[in-house]
């Protein structure tokens, strides 16, 4: 793992796909004008709010969305987790929520299924079941970029502990984390449990989440954050729409793992 800029980007999707995605790629632009070499986008960032039209805007992948991200990761030569969007699943009215990394040149590295499905319900305030609408996926990734070993996981995702341990035998040393974490529980959880992942399994954690409203059942915390793997938070976004740059470093990756050599004494 080289020393490089990262950044997260943080975006408030509506339900206009191409509106969203003319925002995403001048925010992927601006990024990577200001250095940075690996840039997450959010969860959904195509389009985020009515579930309808989610799975009515699903397209394949590769398709017109990635098609679009992978000239413009080629054009400015970064690596780009093109957050997650709604991919066409061949059960009907049913999609995969799927994260892609795109290399410098364009070329599609990766692509990981979000593999935990958010069920809430409080009731009076919020009640959803993701997987009334999506597929769970199958597969963890993780994938050699030129920033180092990139881990991919999404939002509900943070919460299992189990999948990020994964990701590290397979020798993640980064795991960026698109999201759409909301307003419910991100006030207490999101910073809690993404310090407590990257401390864990030693590893930096770049997340980038959707911020405001998208709809009129839907709210999200924002707080893109990028955290060390001893758990420092490196950068943290303001309200609204914005980006947020940190340096990552392997020697830092290597220096807490031998600092503190949690991995090694697991039974």
């Amino acid at each position: 793992m080289s020393t490089r800029l990262v950044a997260a980007i943080q975006m408030t999707s509506g339900p206009d796909k191409s509106a969203n995605l003319a925002e995403a790629v001048d925010l992927v632009t601006r990024a990577a004008r200001r250095g940075a070499a690996l840039i997450v986008l959010p969860e959904l960032f195509t389009g985020l709010g009515d579930p309808a039209r989610m799975v009515a805007q699903a397209e394949p992948i590769p398709g017109p969305a990635v098609d679009t991200l992978s000239q413009v990761a080629r054009a400015h030569r970064v690596t780009l987790v093109a957050g997650s969007l709604a991919e066409r699943a061949a059960e009907a009215g049913k999609v995969y929520n799927t994260s892609v990394l795109l290399g410098p040149d364009g070329q599609l590295l990766a692509r990981y299924r979000k593999m935990h499905l958010f069920h809430i319900d409080l009731p009076g305030r919020l009640q959803f079941r993701e997987a009334d609408l999506v597929v769970a996926g199958e597969r963890i990734a993780v994938t050699d970029t030129l920033v180092g070993r990139v881990g991919q996981a999404i939002c509900f995702d943070l919460r299992f502990p189990e999948l990020f341990r994964q990701l590290v035998d397979q020798g993640a040393e980064c795991v960026a984390l698109p999201s759409a974490f909301t307003t419910s529980t991100g006030p207490d959880h999101w910073e809690v449990l993404l310090r407590a992942r990257a401390i864990e399994n030693q590893v930096y954690v770049i997340a980038a989440n959707q911020f405001g409203r998208h709809g009129p059942h839907m709210e999200s915390h924002g707080r893109s954050m990028i955290v060390d793997p001893w758990g420092v938070v490196l950068a943290t976004a303001r309200d609204g729409v914005g980006i947020v740059v940190a340096e990552v470093d392997g020697a830092v990756v290597q220096a807490v793992r031998e600092r503190l050599p949690a991995l090694k004494c697991r039974r």
